[in-house]
This record gives C-alpha cells, sequence and structure tokens, in this order.
C-alpha cells in the first residue's frame, strides 16, 4: 500500500514512524511532513488546506490511505472532500469534527444527553461576559469557541483575569471569535481518554496525562503540550466503564441523531472528581505530544487497525499494547510559547542513536543539507519506554542531555504526579 499522511508536527512523526514498521506498507508520503519524517516517508510541500492540490497529489501517486493528522482540516472538511471522489480516508468527517471546531456544539450535545461537564454560560459579546463575570465565581474558566491550537483558554483567578481573557478572545488572538463560553472550574485530576472507531465499534487507544503549562509545577502559560505520560494512573476497570457509558456512547448518540457517524481517533479531555468523569473537550484526532507518548506502547500493526477503521472491520482487530510505562518531554525553543528564533541549528542530532526503547520525534524542524534546525517553538520529543515512570524520565532526560543543544528548554518535572 501507498500511505499519505497529512501534517508536519511530533503526531505526525510518531505515526510515520509506527506505520514504517508494517509490511502492508510500500510508500509513505508526509504533506508536508518535517525533518523527522523524511527519514521514513517522502515529504511533499503542499498546502493542506489546499484540498484540490492534495487530491491530484494522491491521483498521481496511487495512494490508497490518507490519515489525517491534525484538526484544523478535518474541521474544514477534507475527509467529506476527499471521500467525494472515492479516496480512503481515516478521520472524522466536517460534522463529527465539530466535536472540537465548536466548543459550543459539544456543550449543546451534552446539555442534550445528560453528558457530565462543567456548567458553562455562552456569551455573544465583551459586554455580556463581562456583566456575567462581575457576579461569577472565582476560579473559573473562559474558553475561545474555535480552534485555538490548544491555547484559547484560560483559568481565571479574578475579575482582571477574566476580563483581560474576554479582551483577548473577543480580540481576535484566535482567529474570529463570534462567542465565548465561561464555565465553572472542576478541581479534580485531568486524564486524556482516547478511542478508535470505524462508525460501528469503538476500542479504547489507551490513556494518558498532559502537561499543558511552560512552567514546572503546572505554572506559567497554557502550551501545545510541554510532555506526557501514559497510561494514567487513574484509569480502572469501573473509572473506563463510567466514561464510556455516561460520556464516550451518548456523544456518539448524539452524532447519530444528526444523520453522521464517528469515525477516526477521538481524544476526551476529561477531569476526574471523586472518580466521576467530567468532559472539559473532545480533539478529533490524537494528541500531541500525547500520540507521540502512546504509539512507542501499540504491538498491533497501526495499517491494520487504520484500514479496518475504514472499511468498518473494527470489531475483528485485536489492540495489543505493551504494558510498559512511557513518558515524553517536549524540547521547546527558547522564548516557546511567546517570540522565539527559528532556523537555529540543532548540532548532534544526525549522528544521534538510539536503543529500542527510544525514541525522538520532531515536530518544529526542518532539514538542510544533512543538518536539522528548529523551525518551532515545540522542537522535539524524547520518549522512553521503562518499567517505570521514573526510569524512562531519567532516559529521557540523559538523552536530552547528550544532545546538548543550547537552544532549548525543557520541564524537568514531566510526570511528578505519579513519580515519588
Amino acid at each position: 500500500m501507498n500511505i499519505g499522511i497529512i501534517g508536519s508536527g511530533g503526531r505526525e512523526h510518531a505515526l510515520v514512524a509506527t506505520i514504517s514498521k508494517s509490511s502492508k506498507v510500500n510508500k509513505i508520503f508526509c504533506i508536508p511532513g518535517n525533518a523527522g519524517t523524511s527519514q521514513y516517508a517522502t515529504n511533499v510541500e503542499i498546502n493542506i488546506n489546499e484540498f484540490d492540490k492534495v487530491l491530484k497529489f494522491i491521483n498521481n501517486n496511487s495512494i490508497d490511505l490518507i490519515i489525517v493528522g491534525p484538526e484544523q482540516p478535518l474541521v474544514n472538511g477534507i475527509v467529506d472532500y476527499l471521500e467525494n471522489f472515492n479516496i480512503k480516508v481515516f478521520g472524522p468527517n466536517k460534522i463529527a469534527s465539530q466535536l472540537e471546531g465548536s466548543k459550543i456544539f459539544t456543550k449543546k450535545i451534552c446539555q442534550k444527553y445528560n453528558i457530565p461537564t462543567a456548567n458553562f454560560g455562552i456569551f455573544e459579546n465583551k459586554i455580556e461576559a463581562k456583566k456575567f463575570l462581575e457576579n461569577a465565581k472565582y476560579p473559573n474558566v473562559i474558553k475561545a469557541d474555535n480552534l485555538a491550537a490548544g491555547k484559547g483558554v484560560y483559568i481565571c483567578n479574578n475579575e482582571q483575569e477574566s476580563f483581560m481573557a474576554v479582551d483577548e478572545i473577543f480580540g481576535g488572538k484566535f482567529g474570529e471569535a463570534k462567542n465565548i463560553l465561561i464555565e465553572e472550574f472542576l478541581k479534580g485530576e485531568e486524564m486524556s481518554y482516547f478511542i478508535i472507531s470505524d462508525g460501528i465499534t469503538i476500542k479504547s487507544f489507551e490513556t494518558a496525562q498532559d502537561h499543558k503549562r511552560v512552567l514546572e509545577g503546572d505554572n506559567g502559560k497554557n502550551t501545545g503540550g510541554m510532555g506526557a505520560y501514559s497510561p494514567s494512573q487513574l484509569i480502572s476497570n469501573e473509572l473506563e466503564d463510567k466514561i464510556l457509558s455516561k460520556i464516550i456512547k451518548p456523544t456518539l448518540k448524539g452524532l447519530s441523531n444528526l444523520g453522521t457517524e464517528y469515525k477516526g481517533f477521538l481524544y476526551a479531555g476529561l477531569m476526574i472528581v471523586e472518580n466521576e468523569p467530567y468532559l472539559i473537550e473532545y480533539n478529533v484526532r490524537m494528541g500531541d505530544p500525547e500520540c507521540q507518548t502512546i504509539l512507542p506502547k501499540l504491538k498491533t500493526d497501526l495499517i491494520e487497525i487504520l484500514e479496518a477503521c475504514c472499511n468498518k472491520k473494527l470489531k475483528n482487530v485485536n489492540i495489543e499494547w505493551s504494558n510498559q510505562k512511557s513518558l515524553c518531554v517536549v524540547l521547546c525553543s527558547k522564548g516557546y510559547p511567546d517570540s522565539y528564533q527559528k532556523n537555529i541549528l540543532i548540532n548532534n542530532l544526525e549522528n544521534f542513536n538510539l536503543d529500542k526503547n527510544n525514541f525522538i520525534f520532531h515536530a518544529g524542524t526542518q532539514k538542510k543539507k544533512n543538518k536539522f534546525y528548529a523551525t518551532g517553538g515545540r522542537v522535539l520529543n524524547f520518549v522512553s519506554l521503562s518499567d517505570n515512570f521514573l526510569q524512562a524520565r531519567d532516559e529521557v532526560h540523559r538523552c536530552i542531555n547528550k544532545l546538548n543543544w543550547s537552544g532549548g528548554f525543557y520541564r524537568r518535572d514531566i510526570g511528578f504526579k505519579v513519580i515519588d
């Protein structure tokens, strides 16, 4: 098979690296890819939002299956577009992708189907929002309704912070905002729960815990993710049953009643309060860096799983996992998530050797004349598998120190809640 993967981040490098192990795969193309994906795939410089150009490339290169990594093309309807031309695509359609594309769409499904989530209000302008906030309880959570690359969420401790959040969102910081969501703050433990679905069958696709804040101790600004570990220590059979029965299945029923189905990865961001799950948000793809953390544990051929999803035969596939612990640390450009320099040389990376339990997945990188350069805020993902999280983190730190890149920084405390 010839496989095409859309995207250019650490998630897509992890997908490419995992798929490259499949005996079913002949060629892999990554649109547009990064320096890491080029080790296994042919990178193709096409704008992923120009669907007609993507289609032309698929046809010219006899691509049998397209896997869509990031959320933007999914929300923009790339799956519907390509399926109209009989292209086999793994990912949810435009209606189903509204679960991530519009937080208000998701909240309305929660309301209609009694899915546990934080109480919320929807506001159409600054005046309404600020009037409500004058009498609000703190802390609270303020969210941009639209896609915001994982950054459009504010946890506000007072009126001043909440007014600033409203001003920034309606001021266009995350693109045009027609609505804003103000939620109660849920106090508990966060968890990321993943499923894969073919529209009929759903199967668990592991759990993880992400660290969004840029500074140690979960302080500072929100980022796209500074690291993660898998599995979550919160998961149990009882909790998983609650997540599926109270959150995932009612959501899929809601989509079914809208005349659509869900095919692809679905990522539920949850808050666990006294062993009860509450939905914070949905992502309609694998998380980043959760994907990089989870996929090294997968024992089953990923192409077999994705192909079964596209053919509505997921029930016939047994998904097997390593029972090792996995921990990922993201190495970022200095200055991230604010301004940072680009095109910074990363010395030593071209000769870096790893054993079978250690991985480096590229995110914001480019390769020029056999040298690697940092071009993004999140640059490299270091992942280690081990029998315990402490050993995994120690091994990741050893690899980062061995690289010794002066242009980057990372959080040294990833996994602190599960490491004594």
